[in-house]
């Protein structure tokens, strides 16, 4: 893009494309664009207070408002999102990223639903965590507040500005977003839409903003605002994570990579495995929920099977030594490399591997997880104890596909991110996850001895 175009200064809430278009990034100092950054950021600040105000009635409003607005401006999202697809894949995307950038009709109604959703749950703002009556009479509460300016950077993943946003919305903070190049038009047609949606029903609309027209500068702009944002969250590839995660002075909290191991354990069954493994690794594979590493209990008989249903559907097994004895002639496989086992591969490839017990495939895990869902496919019940016992990441599924480690599924009603960090939150995080708490402390005129 040879202009930005910089949302704030929509004139027309009834037009989402009216904006007033201002000069190249490329010709702001570094110093101009931290400036710029940081005035959005004190804008999200102040729009961050009216949220904390906002009751649950006038928040559902403001969920339901972005969807019909989605709904209403379905062909225009489409039509932007076409352009940022033509672009990725005349830049060579590969197919797994061109796939998390693509929306279609059925995800933008998935977003909608998700937004109806929301609106259903709880509000978790004023939610008492704890309380008690002292014996000096002090009443005690801790309960759960917004945590204030949310900022989020992502790659690729337009659907995650709306997520974002909606969880932000309904949790009462304000959001500052980055989405990156790739998704560029899409996020700009989407930022507008549900800044004028929030306006129609009298809620701030800087209560979404986006740094997105300042590129990478923006981005670490963002990363120096400590007091001014209050928690980053960052969601794409290793890359962008360890950088975040490294050059932040903001609070962050760390999504992973999903380097997802399935334990196909020497009792189960056939079919189970066959439907679970297939859903695992073809359902969409291009997400981090997705398996990425298979390991087959030496005593298993239902390899063969599980083998050939994956390569029917299209599935590259890179297997080991012991795998490929296992395996009948004609199932077309190709070696393992260590680098494998570390390999999130996003795209139709699974690592295989073959191990002797239960604790073998608990070390495998330990050694190469990245903490964020792991799976045992077994009828044996002292087996699936063993192994939620054993293993430490943010979601253990018992004979089920690896896919349900989602927000949406587990009844979040969207997610910001899956968080493989142990501290504050962990796994899928949902509206909760995005408040923070604080103590009241009510008392007559007590006074410390």
């Amino acid at each position: 893009m040879t202009e930005a175009l910089i949302h704030q200064t929509a004139e027309n809430s009834n037009d989402s494309t009216t904006v007033t278009p201002v000069p190249a990034t490329a010709q702001l100092s570094p110093a101009d664009v931290e400036a710029a950054v940081f005035a959005i950021a004190d804008r999200s600040r102040s729009a961050a207070r009216k949220m904390a105000h906002a009751n649950r009635a006038w928040k559902d409003r403001g969920l339901r408002a972005i969807g019909t607005a989605l709904l209403e401006r379905k062909d225009h999202i489409l039509a932007a999102n076409a352009k940022d697809v033509a672009a990725g894949r005349a830049n060579g995307t590969r197919a797994s990223m061109l796939d998390r950038l693509t929306l279609t009709e059925a995800r933008i109604d998935a977003l909608v639903k998700a937004l109806e959703n929301l609106a259903t749950l709880p509000d978790p703002v004023g939610n008492v965590v704890r309380g008690q009556t002292l014996p000096n009479g002090l009443r005690l509460r801790q309960i759960n507040v917004p945590m204030g300016v949310v900022a989020a950077i992502y790659e690729a993943r337009p659907n995650v500005t709306v997520d974002i946003a909606g969880l932000a919305l309904k949790s009462g903070n304000a959001v500052i977003l980055r989405g990156g190049s790739a998704a560029a038009a899409t996020n700009a047609a989407l930022v507008i839409i549900l800044r004028d949606a929030l306006e129609t029903v009298g809620l701030p609309a800087d209560a979404v903003q986006t740094v997105d027209e300042f590129g990478r500068d923006g981005a670490n702009a963002l990363m120096r605002a400590r007091g001014r944002v209050d928690v980053l969250i960052p969601r794409g590839g290793r890359d962008l994570i360890q950088s975040v995660v490294t050059n932040s002075s903001v609070p962050v909290i760390e999504t992973g990579e999903g380097n997802v191991h399935i334990f196909l354990d020497s009792s189960a069954d056939e079919e189970m495995a066959v439907d679970i493994l297939l859903n695992a690794k073809t359902q969409r594979p291009s997400v981090c929920n997705t398996v990425e590493t298979l390991l087959v209990h030496s005593g298993s008989t239902v390899l063969p099977a599980v083998a050939k249903a994956l390569r029917a559907a299209g599935v590259t097994l890179h297997v080991d030594d012991r795998i490929r004895a296992a395996l009948p002639a004609g199932v077309e496989t190709v070696a393992a490399t260590e680098e494998d086992w570390a390999t999130e591969y996003m795209d139709l490839d699974l690592a295989v591997a073959m191990v002797d017990s239960l604790d073998d495939a608990v070390d495998h895990i330990r050694t190469w997880s990245t903490g964020h869902t792991e799976a045992i496919l077994t009828n044996d019940l002292a087996n699936a104890e063993r192994f939620i016992a054993d293993v430490d990441s943010a979601a253990v599924i018992v004979n089920a596909s690896t896919r349900f480690t989602d927000g949406g599924e587990l009844g979040l009603g969207a997610e910001v991110g899956i968080s493989t960090q142990k501290l504050h939150a962990r796994g899928p995080m949902g509206l909760t996850e995005l408040t923070t708490t604080k103590w009241i402390v009510q008392g007559e005129g007590q006074t410390r001895g």
